[in-house]
């Protein structure tokens, strides 16, 4: 017991003192996960709401597809990757194999499906509100679905925030396709991982407070922007 206490304290002392090694591996994990997101948004904003508020054909099919892959297994994922990015796979000579790039990436297969699902269903829901609007205004689908997207704009923000979530968590593709290396692909999932297993539990429990923290707050924020949205819907 006294050991684990010691080992809290010397977290807490870490945290507190900002400890740079510390302070690398939560940075680089901020900028992975941040880059993640916001390649996701960039493409399941408009892929959400194509599916949400468009009518072509293979629209089902491509909708259960994209909520099907909001379950896809990290590790196959990692894996996937890292044969195409392997220096045999195709798109080995790019280099991305071991980099925070390639980190980026596999974050970003798993994040968008998500993003988009939760676009698609805000539009949708929005869609059966404003159609008979819309139909009197002869207006286009992509303008319907602009116009979707803006009034359902807090709504959205619940997606970026539960796809930041998905992205912090994340630990076996970017371990699988980063390696884990000391002050170039080390994160604070790979790296709690690693330093439990080593023993050295003081930073181990470090990132995992500050983990803890910023998972909360996450949450936090999405209560927020939920309770934010009600009330603009009942004014």
């Amino acid at each position: 017991m006294q050991d684990f206490t010691t080992a809290f304290f010397a977290a807490f002392d870490l945290v507190l003192t900002l400890d740079p090694d510390l302070m690398q591996i939560v940075g680089l994990s901020l900028l992975v996960s941040g880059a993640a997101v916001a390649l996701s948004c960039l493409i399941g904003f408009p892929l959400g709401a194509a599916l949400g508020a468009g009518r072509f054909p293979g629209r089902l099919p491509l909708l259960v597809l994209v909520n099907a892959a909001m379950g896809l297994p990290p590790v196959v994922v990692g894996l996937t990757l890292y044969l195409l990015l392997s220096r045999a796979g195709p798109l080995g000579p790019l280099g991305l194999l071991y980099t925070p790039a390639a980190m980026i990436l596999a974050q970003a297969v798993l994040v968008t499906p998500i993003v988009a699902a939760l676009t698609a269903q805000i539009v949708a829901d929005l869609s059966e509100e404003y159609r008979d609007l819309f139909a009197t205004m002869g207006m286009s689908r992509t303008a319907q679905a602009a116009t979707l997207m803006w009034d359902g704009r807090f709504a959205l923000t619940t997606a970026v925030l539960a796809g930041a979530g998905r992205a912090l968590a994340e630990v076996g593709a970017v371990i699988i396709v980063g390696g884990n290396i000391d002050h170039v692909t080390r994160v604070m999932t790979t790296a709690i991982a690693l330093e439990t297993s080593r023993g050295a539990l003081e930073l181990a429990l470090a990132l995992g407070l500050i983990l803890l923290a910023l998972s909360l707050g996450i949450n936090a924020a999405l209560m927020g922007m939920r309770a934010t949205a009600r009330r603009l819907a009942d004014g």
